[in-house]
């Protein structure tokens, strides 16, 4: 089963062109090396051992932004498979589509060095075509996110397709809202209670948003104002209450264990649309993790 992901080459897409010429997408980081040995199935291995070598090559990096860099690199060079679809955003916005046709390709000197053959599609995509929940994930300051889950649209919008005939969303309501709630909340993160408090950790362009870890993606990774807490929010998206704590407990070990810095510590937060007693039961005995509720509002103002 093929894969698709969103790929930006190179800062505001700068080499999208030569990508497009060069039959290629490349990723750089500043890691100078050929990774042709060095790039395990597991990318908690590679991290663990390229993230000292970021972080001394790039003094003042935190661990978070030395942890994106190198989970990009890896998801480039190593993750990424022969098949899977690349969609690449160019200097307007648009988005080019190919197919990985080859391993990983070492081009020193060169942009984006660390690289993998593609074949580009005559296709281009324009945001305007997609759906709201796919073109609020292509806002996303990531250097390589993966948007399987838009799987269906993305074809459809390759065929020409329009995503509005999929008859396998029974529920739409309730699949928009799912799909919706993460990107909404990064979008208003300043007007919750939680702006008050803490910010989406950004920084060298890559975002808290999916943030990537050995059990999986994080919802939305922040730090507290004051720099001394590292928050892990998961939002229960009409998951069962004992996976949705089981997973937020292994983020914040993940958290503990590879990203904290100095004295920080570590706190979560699970969001949900309705009360749920069997997550506060859980929550009862893990004092530093919280509960939390949103609610929907809808207005109709004429005129």
């Amino acid at each position: 089963m093929r894969s698709y992901y969103r790929v930006l080459l190179g800062p505001k897409n700068r080499y999208t062109d030569e990508c497009l010429s060069g039959g290629f997408i490349g990723i750089d980081f500043g890691i100078d090396q050929d990774l042709t040995d060095k790039l395990p199935e597991e990318w908690r291995a590679f991290n663990k051992e390229f993230i000292p070598i970021y972080l001394e090559t790039h003094p003042g990096k935190t661990k978070i932004a030395a942890g994106l860099a190198c989970a990009a690199v890896h998801t480039v060079c190593k993750w990424i498979k022969e098949g899977d679809i690349v969609l690449c955003p160019d200097d307007e916005g648009r988005f080019r589509v190919g197919e990985v046709t080859g391993g990983y390709i070492y081009e020193p000197s060169s942009v984006l060095p660390h690289r993998r053959p593609v074949r580009w599609f005559n296709v281009t995509i324009d945001q305007s075509e997609m759906s709201e929940a796919l073109r609020r994930s292509a806002e996303s300051f990531a250097a390589v996110a993966n948007y399987t889950q838009h799987a269906s649209e993305i074809e459809r919008l390759i065929r020409g397709m329009n995503v509005l005939t999929d008859e396998s969303v029974e529920k739409p309501l309730e699949f928009v809202l799912e799909q919706h709630l993460e990107d909404f909340l990064v979008k208003n993160w300043a007007n919750t209670e939680l702006g008050d408090r803490y910010d989406i950790y950004a920084e060298d362009g890559q975002g808290g948003q999916q943030y990537p870890t050995d059990t999986g993606f994080i919802d939305i990774l922040a730090v507290s104002r004051d720099r001394k807490k590292l928050l892990v929010v998961e939002l229960k998206k009409g998951r069962a209450s004992d996976v949705v704590v089981g997973q937020i407990l292994r983020y914040m070990s993940y958290v503990q264990d590879v990203l904290v810095e100095n004295d920080q510590t570590v706190e979560g937060i699970i969001i949900a649309l309705d009360d749920d007693q069997r997550i506060r039961r859980a929550l009862s005995m893990v004092p530093n993790v919280e509960f939390y509720k949103y609610k929907v509002s809808f207005k109709l103002l004429k005129g």
